[in-house]
């Protein structure tokens, strides 16, 4: 086992560790914040893959950009210091009984499946390349996705407002 198998575990360790809390808390503050850490180590790991550009994408979309409305969000209702409902036997147990199946197809999937190598050229991972790619309305073109994921960041944002705008109109009333 050399120094990158050890680093690929200790991020690997790192973003569950990170998942377990942010799904396990209580408080919903804590919870975005362990997700913060947790999108942190998702880019930690294209930096380990040496696909730099992804990194800061992962960086700038989902850590600057997705989570931070959820906090704006957390922090526009209100609801920063409050602890979330507990969750009754049956939903604890649902919900173990989810993960576990989640995991066994997952599992099985994995084992089903032979990663083998049938790459001939190396990946191209420079910024023209995946900015032309990002761009490309034709086959192998990305920018359809590259929409919709712009529209998801319209309608979080939009969301933001409109819980930020129904608590205001309850405390004048």
């Amino acid at each position: 086992m050399d120094f990158k198998d050890i680093f690929f575990y200790l991020i690997a360790i790192y973003i569950l560790g990170t998942g377990i809390m942010a799904v396990s808390t209580r408080k919903i503050f804590r919870a975005s914040i362990w997700l913060l850490f947790s999108l942190i180590g998702i880019a930690a790991f294209y930096f380990w893959l040496n696909l730099e550009f992804l990194a800061a994408v992962q960086v700038a979309v989902y850590v600057g950009g997705i989570v931070v409305l959820i906090i704006f969000s957390i922090f526009l209702t209100q609801k920063t210091g409050n602890q979330m409902a507990k969750t009754g036997t049956q939903q604890t147990i649902f919900a173990a009984l989810a993960s576990l199946l989640g995991f066994a197809l997952t599992a099985y999937l994995v084992y089903q499946h032979h990663f083998g190598s049938n790459q001939t050229q190396e990946l191209d991972a420079s910024i023209e390349n995946i900015g032309t790619q990002m761009l490309n309305p034709g086959d192998g073109g990305f920018l359809l996705p590259f929409e919709a994921v712009s529209m998801l960041l319209l309608s979080a944002l939009i969301g933001c407002i409109v819980i930020a705008m129904k608590i205001k109109k309850e405390e004048t009333a």
